[in-house]
């Protein structure tokens, strides 16, 4: 297992097409999962939950896209459609970061929000730290509220992203990081 800080410093998004199986056992997914929970959450109201795609389940998922996708564009090509079925079947492994607000007088629906990004986060730093790749991404689908019916996603209930995770199939190049000069000032 890398060292935290330098697995933090040296960490990449993978592409989900250049992952491919084998994906996390059940015991290291159980970890993932038991990481992205544990994330800042004032007031404990634990304003996110998971969806795990694996098997089977990706391949159902991309159906629900596709055929949204094809009701909302029914001059689509046939590539189209097969590109739509594949979304979640790239990694052997995604996890879908539902976001939702509870009412709370300390706790705006901002700070709520946040704490499912940094569940996101979490699962994808977990993954990393485990030897995977990883790659939090979104997509038309995880804002159209026919897909995420069909995903279970209740109308009060946002997508944070969907975590693909996978065995990295080749190396990542790093991409341009800010300069510390351009993003940090003093008070």
């Amino acid at each position: 297992m890398p060292d935290a800080l330098e697995l933090l410093k040296t960490r990449r998004s993978m592409k989900p097409r250049e992952m491919t199986g084998p994906g996390p056992s059940p015991a290291e997914l159980e970890t993932i999962l038991t990481i992205g929970a544990r994330v800042p959450d004032h007031g404990k109201l634990a304003p996110w939950r998971f969806i795990v795609f694996e098997g089977d389940a990706r391949v159902r998922a991309g159906e629900v896209i596709a055929k949204v996708f094809v009701r909302k564009n029914p001059q689509a090509a046939p590539a189209d459609i097969e590109v739509e079925k594949h979304r979640l079947t790239d990694a052997p492994l995604v996890i879908g970061v539902v976001s939702f607000t509870r009412p709370h007088p300390k706790v705006p629906p901002w700070e709520q929000q946040l704490s499912a990004g940094a569940s996101a986060m979490n699962l994808v730093t977990a993954a990393t730290a485990l030897g995977y790749g990883a790659c939090w991404l979104t997509g038309w689908f995880a804002f159209d509220h026919d897909v995420l019916d069909g995903l279970g996603v209740r109308p009060d209930e946002k997508l944070a992203g969907f975590i693909h995770i996978g065995t990295v199939s080749k190396p990542s190049e790093e991409r341009p990081r800010p300069a510390l000069s351009d993003i940090v000032t003093r008070f």
